[in-house]
């Protein structure tokens, strides 16, 4: 007889005979750097040699959607529709993988081979997203396998451009919103909070990039004659990003410190503790002072300068540069005016006198900012399931501090979004040698298969009600 044992039991064998390693030893040998245009022809390869396959083995009708905005980041949606009464899951994932830095992964290691040592699996998209997306469908399939049915409806769709800023998704659902009708978003991305703890976030921190730029002359002059006459460019702009953030990193700009960290999100932080697990040490003295580690990297805005340059860092001369640049970042929460954030940073510019500080936006697209209160019926449900399956109380963040396409589902779709990730804060993910956890993976393949068996099972009368996100 097939119970959730027995399918929590076969997710298992998939595991320790090996499946789980083969399944995404292949995925990872796809170079699917999206950010690489002569890559691109990998993205569509990824999804018709590898996905469609796999999801039409599972009952799953498939149709490959061109990108109205980038024609070479395509997207998969596959449904399975078992009964119009039935609930419908969109389950969500990303194939395309951040640049390679290949030359700077350690000796016996290769962004695109898959690669065991002890507890790790090393490979580009182990953690992002491949391994969580692969760890996903592996649970969808046990199900299928175990009972013969999912007993809800279930859309897939996997997108090939996340990595360069999710071109045309937003379009997509735009204009094909009910081909992804749904009654919620189950998907997984992200790290956990720590890797033996189960996590559930609901939304993400936004992000928004741009150039800091003083160009004033048209060129470079000799430091010896002209040092002490000329304004230095990379000073001026040494002290316009230090009239946005203090010493210690606390920001500077009102517009830019957020209204949401009320005390229901500070009570549902006081349970998720950062730092340690393979990751940097904390600096306890950085970020704003009155507000815990957790508050400042869930609950607040960060600024950050990403790159900077003036001159020839490479090979430096005596000269006095003519310009100097720095690429900034804001990450930033609900609370926050996304349409605000850059006019609000040339107000300040302009009041702190510095007018010749050019603001340049970013040319890619980035994510705005989502929170789905932790209290939503969905969170209860998933939750439930997964203190179920590991005995554990999972960390519930109400949004991750990275950032996510999320607002697409939320906004557009206007589904709630639950996020259960399967990597960890110490995964280097965006840096050479990414890896998972081959233990985390063997919870999130359980807990995952448990969710699906749930939710399959769960009479109409418990179901969760449709809610808005903010």
């Amino acid at each position: 007889m097939a119970t959730r044992d027995s399918a929590i039991a076969r997710i298992n064998d998939y595991l320790t005979s090996g499946g789980f390693e083969d399944e995404l030893a292949r995925m990872v040998a796809f170079d699917t750097q999206s950010q690489e245009p002569a890559k691109r022809p990998e993205l569509r390869r990824y999804l018709i040699e590898e996905m469609v396959p796999k999801l039409a083995e599972l009952g799953f009708a498939h149709r490959i959607l061109e990108n109205p905005v980038d024609a070479g980041v395509p997207f998969l949606l596959a449904e399975r529709i078992e009964s119009p009464d039935f609930e419908t899951v969109l389950v969500y994932g990303h194939g395309d993988v951040i640049r390679a830095q290949t030359e700077q992964w350690r000796e016996g290691l290769h962004p695109f081979r898959l690669v065991r040592e002890g507890d790790r699996l090393y490979g580009r998209g182990t953690a992002d997203n491949k391994g969580q997306h692969c760890i996903n469908i592996a649970a969808l399939r046990t199900v299928l396998a175990e009972k013969g049915n999912l007993g809800f409806n279930c859309k897939v769709i996997i997108e090939m451009g996340e990595e360069c800023g999710s071109p045309g998704l937003g379009e997509l659902f735009e204009q094909n919103g009910e081909l992804f009708h749904a009654d919620v978003l189950i998907a997984s991305d992200g790290p956990r909070l720590h890797p033996e703890r189960p996590t559930l976030f609901m939304g993400s921190r936004g992000a928004i990039n741009f150039d800091l730029r003083v160009d004033l002359r048209g060129g470079p002059h000799h430091s010896g004659n002209w040092g002490g006459l000329l304004r230095d460019p990379a000073i001026v702009l040494a002290h316009a990003l230090t009239s946005i953030v203090d010493r210690r990193g606390q920001i500077q700009i009102p517009e830019w410190r957020p209204t949401s960290l009320t005390p229901a999100v500070r009570e549902a932080l006081r349970d998720c503790p950062v730092g340690g697990y393979d990751g940097p040490a904390i600096d306890p003295d950085w970020g704003e002072e009155s507000l815990t580690p957790s508050e400042r990297v869930f609950g607040w805005n960060s600024f950050a300068v990403l790159a900077q340059k003036s001159g020839v860092p490479e090979a430096p001369v005596n000269a006095i540069s003519a310009r100097a640049n720095a690429h900034c970042q804001l990450r930033y929460v609900v609370g926050t005016d996304p349409d605000d954030i850059l006019p609000a940073l040339r107000r300040h510019l302009d009041r702190q006198g510095f007018a010749e500080v050019e603001i340049i936006p970013a040319d890619r697209g980035f994510f705005r900012a989502t929170r789905l209160d932790p209290d939503h019926p969905w969170v209860a449900r998933v939750k439930e399931s997964i203190i179920a399956t590991t005995g554990k109380k999972p960390a519930i963040l109400p949004n991750l501090a990275g950032s996510l396409p999320n607002e697409t589902f939320a906004g557009i779709l206007g589904l709630p979004t639950v996020w259960v990730p399967h990597s960890y804060p110490g995964c280097s993910q965006h840096a050479p040698n990414e890896h998972t956890l081959i233990s985390m993976t063997e919870e999130a393949l359980e807990m995952m298969t448990g969710l699906f068996w749930d939710l399959g099972e769960t009479p109409a009368a418990q179901r969760a009600e449709p809610a808005l996100q903010a």
